[in-house]
Formats: structure tokens, C-alpha cells, sequence
């Protein structure tokens, strides 16, 4: 079964700092971008942020660009995304995907996903 797993999320005051990973199981992610995702309440779904295969490009929504870092260890078969700086509208459900394609931050491609984590920031 292939799945994505996200962890990391919880509870930050604004500024504070949380890095979420994204750990695959039953398949291995040399072979895919991943990006990573957000739902806020009665928002649509972002893409903020993907990686390539080998981590040699990444790309950024204009929103975190600055604040949010993606990286990847394929030797641990996971994914990071380091987000500093946080602010109240970053607060959303947090998703991870994957896709056997370039580095995009369209959602309709993807067809990996995991099952989301929640960020909340708030004081």
C-alpha cells in the first residue's frame, strides 16, 4: 500500500517555528516530486511548496516563500518542510503528495496523499 504519513504539526504562537515531515511507506521516493499542501476553513486547497526527485529544485508559494524551507532524505524515505516566521494565516490542514513529475505546485497531478496534519498558530 502506498501512503504518506505527516507529522509535526500542533500549536505555535506567531514567529514560532515547526517542521513537518512527510515519511512514505510502500514505495520509495527517489522516483517522485512531493509537495506539500494546505486547507484553511473555508479556503481551497494551496500548494505551497514541492521538491524534485534528487532535491535539486524546489519551488515556493509567494505566501511562505522566505519563511517556509523544503528539503528531503531519500535514505529516509521523508520529506521536511522547516516553516519559520509563522503567522496567524498560515494556520490549515497541512498535506503532503506525490507525483512522478517535475516540481509543481498544482494539485491535480498528484496521486499520493497523505492523510494531513494540523497547524495552528495563534496567541
Amino acid at each position: 500500500q502506498l501512503q504518506l504519513v505527516e507529522s509535526g504539526g500542533g500549536l505555535v504562537q506567531p514567529g514560532g517555528s515547526l517542521r513537518l515531515s512527510c515519511a512514505a511507506s510502500g514505495f520509495t521516493i527517489d522516483y517522485y516530486t512531493i509537495g506539500w499542501f494546505r486547507k484553511a476553513p473555508g479556503k481551497e486547497r494551496e500548494g505551497i511548496s514541492c521538491i524534485s526527485r534528487t532535491g535539486g529544485a524546489t519551488d515556493y508559494a509567494g505566501s511562505v516563500k522566505g519563511r517556509f524551507t523544503v528539503s528531503r532524505d531519500n535514505a529516509k524515505n521523508t520529506v521536511y518542510l522547516e516553516m519559520n516566521d509563522l503567522k496567524l494565516a498560515d494556520t490549515a490542514v497541512y498535506y503532503c503528495a506525490a507525483v512522478e513529475d517535475l516540481c509543481m505546485l498544482w494539485d491535480y497531478e498528484y496521486h499520493i496523499w497523505g492523510q494531513g496534519t494540523q497547524v495552528t498558530v495563534s496567541s
